[in-house]
């Protein structure tokens, strides 16, 4: 006697080679009308957008997108949301987010005619126009609507004459009395309804805080989770040796025979400097960033505030014990180029690192995009090997990024720089209002580091 679910099985078998069947000989049969049709796939790739209204013009449903440079524009950035404002015209108009997500959906294009002397005959023809594999739903609310609109006794007068510039206006238009409107940008930072369950506010301590101060808001943020040693300036011991867990960590991502040359070479570096910047350690060492955040914790500690702030200080060396260290502080350098100083936006020497006409709101903005890969997924992709000689990746950055030379332009508005790594010759000036006194630094690098710098208080005559 046959087993039960042998016999199951052979059933299955059969039915489902009897299933394969019926179907190929109905993709080698021709189309029945009404039955089935067969189409042709076109490798096209569309954007769909799940509109939240019933369209009846096409021409102002883009004006409320932003027309299609404003979609292609937001379809270039995988992070951001597409904008939808219902009052496009109105510069007040608080924009509805949609967020992007991955789709393998078909548009379709289906034509249905009908013969004039038989209605009950109709020919139904299709064709596929593409494949649509991005889609922007919008799943949220809209944000709170704030019209320019006075209200007075009762009465509410439009000002949206009286405040938008439509057209060349003589200085009458400005020097007219107005109220005051001034709404926010925003009024919620989140479109959709979520539950927040209040707890009390969990304070972390270090072993060194004994006591806490009431004043300090913000206490509940823990470090992050690198095992950097931080130090302020009024301690009064600095550490000798990294915690256990930064070796652990730094030896669970030292896969390569590069990284092993990147952790010697940082190694020489703070034997023949005691002090460095992460700017100047990223010049000098191509390591990618994550693994730096962990290699750096091995053999320096991170000074916080002082004259040696947002340094790494190499383990066991108090640069407040040895006067050769003030050569290592750290300067904050800035250039006056900006609009309002008689500049342009397109003759600016030397350009901002983030710009306000870029500026975009926390709403329009998905945090439900692609994260960055971690340290491990890095390990794990330099791990694999191929046939063909990988192209070469370097992390490691410009020297005009942490030394300024005389005559160069710094990259930056604002740049940090360590007063060993200003290679100049001359007299650098620095005028200080709040005591009315001049201060004379005279930087050569040629003479002994005890006499870099010299500084010389002189007053004004008549005070």
């Amino acid at each position: 006697m046959a087993d039960p679910k042998e016999m199951k099985q052979r059933c299955s078998i059969t039915k489902l080679d009897i299933t394969l069947r019926e179907l190929t000989l109905s993709c080698q049969a021709e189309d029945v009308p009404g039955n089935s049709s067969t189409v042709e796939l076109q490798d096209k790739k569309l954007v769909c957008v799940e509109y939240p209204a019933v369209v009846r013009n096409v021409n102002k449903m883009l004006d409320t997108l932003g027309g299609e440079q404003a979609v292609s524009k937001t379809f270039a950035h995988p992070n951001r949301r597409l904008e939808l404002r219902y009052r496009p015209q109105d510069p007040f108009c608080h924009s509805l987010c949609g967020n992007r997500f991955s789709s393998n959906n078909l548009l379709l294009r289906v034509r249905r005619r009908v013969r004039k002397s038989d209605p009950n005959e109709a020919e139904i023809h299709m064709n596929v126009l593409g494949v649509i594999g991005t889609t922007y739903k919008f799943q949220g609310l809209a944000d709170f609507q704030c019209l320019a609109v006075h209200s007075e006794n009762g009465k509410d007068t439009s000002l949206y004459d009286k405040i938008i510039l439509r057209k060349s206006e003589s200085q009458e238009f400005f020097e007219q009395p107005m109220p005051y409107f001034l709404p926010p940008a925003i009024f919620s930072r989140l479109d959709t309804p979520v539950d927040y369950f209040y707890r009390p506010d969990i304070h972390q301590k270090s072993a060194s805080q004994v006591t806490l101060n009431k004043n300090i808001i913000g206490l509940n943020r823990a470090r992050r989770p690198h095992n950097a040693i931080f130090v302020s300036f009024i301690e009064p011991t600095v550490p000798t040796e990294c915690l256990e867990a930064a070796k652990v960590n730094w030896t669970r991502v030292c896969m390569k025979e590069r990284d092993k040359q990147a952790e010697e070479q940082l190694k020489r570096m703070f034997e023949s400097r005691p002090i460095w910047s992460r700017n100047a350690v990223k010049a000098n060492i191509n390591i990618h960033p994550d693994k730096l955040k962990l290699l750096l914790p091995v053999f320096a500690y991170y000074m916080v505030t002082g004259p040696w702030r947002s340094l790494w200080v190499r383990l066991g060396y108090d640069p407040r014990k040895s006067t050769e260290s003030k050569k290592y502080q750290m300067l904050d350098f800035r250039i006056r180029c900006s609009t309002k100083h008689g500049y342009s936006l397109s003759d600016m020497p030397v350009k901002a690192k983030r710009s306000a006409l870029n500026y975009s709101l926390p709403i329009t903005f998905n945090k439900a995009g692609p994260q960055p890969a971690s340290v491990m997924e890095l390990a794990a992709q330099e791990g694999t090997s191929s046939s063909r000689d990988p192209v070469p990746v370097t992390y490691r950055l410009k020297d005009s990024s942490y030394i300024f030379r005389e005559g160069m332009l710094p990259p930056h508005r604002q740049m940090f720089y360590q007063l060993c790594d200003l290679d100049v010759e001359r007299y650098i000036v620095l005028w200080i209002s709040g005591v009315k006194s001049l201060v004379i630094i005279i930087m050569n690098m040629d003479i002994c580091p005890s006499c870099c710098i010299r500084v010389c208080l002189q007053c004004p005559a008549g005070d």
